[in-house]
């Protein structure tokens, strides 16, 4: 299903827009209206590797003896020389084999993907932390602000990041970096400190709104962990981070408020991209996008990414009023991955054409079936109603394909539908686009 093949949507009241959509940054602060944050703690520290074992017990000789050494006195400068070539040659091999494994290549490609970086996953807190605090303290040093060009300005767009692992791979919004791919304009990576780095873009997905930043000078920047928003529970506790409206280094927290929520976004059909998305009430506003969204153990569970607005529109850059929505970290895993490996996204498609302006609940209506597709060969057709993918309920054109969006090109997926009265299943074979 081809972005070109669902451009049929209806203007609501209420939508959700991307956040932090390329826009100027305000020259000044804000005036009064807005709350600032609670100031939180400076960074702490990140527990390394465990400690080497004990170190080798001393080994004393089994007899002393006063008379001459058996070994020939010529051969110990053989040995030193020797020992001293292999030291040289055992170096310059463990420094080629450290460089492999930690240097992207020059368009910041890694052929071995995520397995071939170093990502962080154990949680930095403790399962029963509660400390909005202690997460502010843990996730600051590994968020990032993205300055970026847009319209011809080179720091024209603002938005918002988080280092991916320790060979300078940052996590952000295809939508804040996209007009600066596009143009070859500059890019920039600004730390808590200020540091700036220059940045390029490995490859993004304007279907799943991401994008992979490598800065090699942010090599030491600390990776955040990356954790599971399948572990979520609607009501438990999530922060946002991110530079809303250019403020560096702000943090908000709320709750979950949904799971599981498919959500469109985008001006256009050519721009729009589909998220089964985690719905928060943690302040999220323009600039806040590719940031991260974070439990309360410390791990990064979704990457923020639109917010409700009621009529302000993009052009308006309407701000927080309590419905956010991040991209689950699952989906940022896959995408991030692909890119990794070769700078470009792909996504499944069936071949139909759908509506997404139906949303009556009922499910969703295939418009046109072309030929020759996964759907076609499935046997769907023109007027189906597909009202479940695998199980899960599809409500209407939207959440269909953002159903079979969180699946995999090459996967076999049940379409439960109805035609003429009648419910059927069939199963599609999901085949693939780049995007």
């Amino acid at each position: 299903m081809n972005p070109e093949d669902q451009d049929r949507e209806d203007a609501e009241a209420t939508r959700p827009i991307s956040v932090g959509r390329p826009s100027q940054a305000p020259a000044a602060p804000p005036g009064p209206s807005w709350v600032p944050p609670t100031v939180q703690a400076p960074p702490g520290h990140w527990g390394g590797y465990p400690p080497p074992g004990p170190p080798p017990t001393a080994v004393s000789p089994s007899h002393r003896d006063g008379g001459r050494s058996s070994v020939p006195g010529w051969l110990w400068p053989v040995v030193a020389v020797l020992a001293l070539v292999l030291g040289v040659v055992g170096g310059v091999g463990g420094a080629v084999v450290h460089d492999q494994l930690v240097d992207a290549g020059a368009s910041g490609t890694v052929a071995g993907g995520l397995d071939g970086v170093d990502t962080v996953s154990v949680p930095p807190l403790k399962a029963d932390n509660g400390s909005v605090a202690a997460v502010a303290e843990t996730l600051l040093p590994s968020t990032v602000q993205i300055v970026a060009e847009y319209d011809g300005e080179a720091a024209g767009a603002t938005g918002s990041g988080f280092v991916l692992d320790r060979q300078g791979h940052v996590i952000t919004n295809n939508h804040v970096v996209a007009e600066a791919a596009a143009d070859d304009g500059p890019i920039e990576i600004v730390d808590q400190d200020g540091n700036r780095y220059d940045a390029t873009v490995v490859g993004r997905s304007p279907v799943y709104d991401l994008a992979v930043l490598y800065a090699k000078g942010a090599r030491g920047l600390q990776p955040a962990a990356l954790g599971a928003s399948q572990a979520l529970r609607v009501g438990e506790g999530v922060v946002a981070f991110g530079s809303p409206l250019g403020l560096s280094s702000t943090v908000t927290a709320g709750i979950v408020s949904a799971l599981h929520r498919p959500v469109t976004t985008g001006d256009s059909a050519s721009e729009s991209s589909y998220i089964n998305a985690v719905q928060t009430d943690a302040a999220i506003n323009p600039g806040n996008s590719g940031g991260p969204l974070v439990n309360l153990r410390g791990q990064v569970v979704g990457v923020n990414s639109a917010i409700a607005t009621t009529g302000g529109g993009v052009g308006g850059e309407s701000g927080n009023i309590g419905v956010g929505f991040a991209i689950p970290i699952e989906q940022v895993r896959i995408t991030s991955d692909q890119i990794l490996r070769t700078g470009k996204a792909r996504y499944p498609v069936i071949g139909a054409k759908v509506q997404t302006g139906r949303d009556d609940g009922t499910g969703a209506a295939i418009e046109e079936v072309v030929e020759g597709t996964p759907a076609d060969r499935s046997g769907l057709k023109k007027g189906d109603i597909v009202t479940e993918v695998d199980g899960e309920r599809v409500t209407d054109g939207i959440s269909l394909i953002v159903a079979i969006r969180a699946h995999q090109p090459g996967e076999t997926v049940e379409f439960t539908l109805t035609r003429g009265g009648e419910e059927r299943t069939l199963k599609v074979t999901l085949d693939a686009e780049t995007g």
